[in-house]
């Protein structure tokens, strides 16, 4: 009996890392979510740390690695997805604000580093997503 109970806090304590390990905080830096998201918004990023996570969906908004940059994180809505070229588009809520899948084209699945779930930051501001946004729609979606 002593080696169940060993083995099952063992066995929890490996699962509490792996969760620990997908959570990120990201802050928004920028004007290209607005009105969704503000500039100095903080977020929680849920990612998987295995494989295979699931597919972003049309709406939600996710932390990406800039295609130009890969060590900088950008937030942005995802507007389409194409499962067999594994690619994203995505883009900014404020168009004339964001640099987005319409200048550098989609994005690799691979890129995604997760979805934002909850803004912890400011306070008065907190609270789950989704945000409602302004790009999903047959005129937001990217050109190329």
């Amino acid at each position: 009996m002593e080696r169940f109970r060993v083995a099952v806090a063992a066995g929890a304590a490996v699962a509490v890392a792996v969760a620990w390990r997908s959570l990120r905080r990201v802050e928004v830096d920028g004007a290209s979510m607005i009105p969704a998201l503000l500039p100095g918004d903080r977020l929680v990023v849920v990612g998987r740390p295995w494989p295979p996570p699931r597919w972003p969906r049309p709406g939600e908004v996710i932390a990406v690695r800039d295609p130009r940059e890969p060590s900088r994180v950008l937030i942005k809505r995802v507007v389409a997805v194409d499962r067999p070229r594994g690619t994203l588009e995505v883009v900014g809520d404020a168009p004339d604000a964001s640099t987005d899948s319409r200048q550098f084209g989609p994005v690799p699945r691979a890129s995604v580093v997760g979805r934002a779930v909850y803004r912890y930051a400011p306070v008065g501001r907190s609270g789950p997503g989704p945000w409602p946004g302004s790009t999903i729609g047959p005129d937001a979606k990217p050109q190329g």
